[in-house]
Order: structure tokens, then sequence, then C-alpha cells
């Protein structure tokens, strides 16, 4: 009971993770095409990206204008101010 608490005290909260595993099925189903992505670190760029595009779908954001626009900004921009490049942030700037 004590586990169902937080989802109870913050509405935000979704009590299952229905979105998450439809987010992921386009890699599942993809999956044997991904098996041989060159080397580990192609895998962990994969995962990168993926989660990237994601990110910016959660937060009804085009992942291509996105990633257009913070690939224009990143040489510029301090890395402690890398919070100001989240798809949630563009969002924001975008409406």
């Amino acid at each position: 009971m004590k586990k169902l608490c937080p989802y109870l005290d913050h509405g935000i909260l979704e009590l299952d993770n229905n979105s998450a595993e439809r987010a992921m099925k386009p890699i599942a189903i993809g999956r044997k095409n991904y098996l041989f992505v060159g080397s580990e670190g192609g895998g962990k760029a994969a995962s990168i990206a993926y989660t990237l595009i994601e990110t910016a779908k959660m937060n009804g954001v085009d992942p291509q204008a996105w990633l257009t626009w913070v690939l224009a900004r990143i040489a510029d921009h301090k890395i402690t101010r890398l919070d100001e490049l989240m798809p949630w942030r563009y969002a924001v700037r975008a409406e």
C-alpha cells in the first residue's frame, strides 16, 4: 500500500506504464534490425538518439525541428545551462 501513496499524492503520476511501453513498441518491432549496430558504442549512440527523440515526442515537440534548433545553438551554449535546450523548454518557447 505504501508504494501506491506517491500516485495518490501526486495527480500527475500515472498508475501504469502504458505510455512508456507504447513508446518502446517501434524499437521492439525493429529489434532484429538493430541487432548488429556495429559496436557497443553504436548501440549506446542509438539508445541516446532514441531517448532524445521519444522525449521530444512525449513533450509534444516535433523531434526534427527540436534537434535542428538544438544543433544550431549547442556549440555556443554554456554547459551549465544545458537545461535550456531540453524539449520541454523548446515547447514553451514555441507556444
